[in-house]
């Protein structure tokens, strides 16, 4: 259409003067492409929208979205998955445990020990063969000590059982007997001498059983009581955090061993309590029918640390094939 004839549909208002009248020109011709295109255009109005990249964008944002969902779900079920097995495998492991246990119980095996079914053995005489208890002791006001001794030192003497020393006091509690002296007990280097004798090379149950009011003290031997006295330290707190030697005796905290005073032989059992035990108590422990551990320290593997050639072995004194 030409161009003068679109342009003449729209009428002037009113009050509209044409402008002069200029030179007559010809009408320019159009190309078709800019003949299709609208007369009216709206410069203010905003550009048309971009709708294929609007909806790929929202695609492909959707598209993510469901990705990490899938992804995660994954993950999710490869965890649950390797959950359940491990689940299988530890269950199964807890039911070869228990029927390898119960075969044991079913056929008397001896394969399990309890942590209390071992002994501390020291073969011959010296100044490094020991063992440590890796526990420390509170202050106590009594106490009663117990244990199964076996010595091995010919008659001669049987060294130091056991020492407890602090700072300030290496012989805060020692057990000892040396050459032909009688065995000792001292407190807070005082001594009280027992009425026990291991010189046969067999196993004997032992208790002293002591108490800071007025320095009570009695000795047992296989249950029975073999002496008591009194006016051993008394009034004398044990001090604690001391070291707590087996096999040795200290003349300075945790050291300063003296081979004449080393213990050969074997122990086990041994337990300590932070009150006196009745002669029914002890009788009890000695003949195995009434086995208490002791509640300051018991008799356990893990506390028994050993030195310089002492060892330990699974042993049940309580068994009657064990004490001969």
């Amino acid at each position: 259409m030409p161009v003068g004839s679109h342009l003449g549909r729209i009428q002037p208002p009113a009050s509209f003067h044409p402008p002069p009248s200029r030179p007559h020109m010809p009408p320019l011709s159009l190309s078709h492409e800019q003949q299709e295109l609208p007369t009216h255009v709206n410069h203010s109005a905003a550009p048309a929208p971009e709708m294929p990249t609007t909806l790929h964008s929202k695609m492909d944002e959707l598209e993510g979205r469901l990705l990490a969902e899938v992804l995660a779900l994954e993950k999710e079920r490869t965890a649950l998955s390797h959950s359940g097995h491990r689940q299988r495998q530890e269950v199964g492991k807890e039911l070869d445990a228990l029927q390898g246990r119960v075969a044991e119980l079913e056929h008397g095996s001896s394969a399990y020990s309890p942590p209390d079914a071992f002994k501390l053995s020291i073969p011959i005489r010296n100044n490094y063969m020991y063992a440590r208890v890796r526990k420390a002791l509170p202050e106590l006001y009594a106490f009663t000590v117990c244990a199964w001794l076996r010595s091995r030192s010919g008659g001669t003497g049987q060294g130091t059982p056991f020492s407890y020393s602090v700072p300030g006091q290496a012989n805060e509690i020692v057990l000892l007997e040396t050459g032909p002296d009688p065995m000792e007990l001292l407190i807070n280097d005082k001594v009280a001498q027992l009425p026990l004798s291991l010189k046969d090379s067999g196993w004997h149950h032992i208790c002293i059983a002591w108490t800071t009011r007025d320095g009570l003290w009695s000795a047992y031997q296989d249950g029975e009581l073999r002496g008591s006295g009194e006016n051993l330290a008394s009034w004398h707190p044990i001090k604690p955090h001391g070291i707590l030697i087996l096999g040795q005796e200290q003349d300075t905290l945790g050291g300063r061993f003296d081979a004449t005073q080393a213990f050969v032989g074997d122990i086990t059992q041994f337990n300590l309590w932070d009150h006196a035990l009745t002669a029914a108590q002890v009788l009890g422990i000695a003949n195995c029918s009434e086995p208490l551990p002791g509640n300051v320290l018991h008799w356990e593997d893990k506390l028994v640390e050993a030195f310089g050639g002492a060892t330990k072995a699974t042993f049940d004194i309580c068994k009657g094939s064990a004490k001969a």
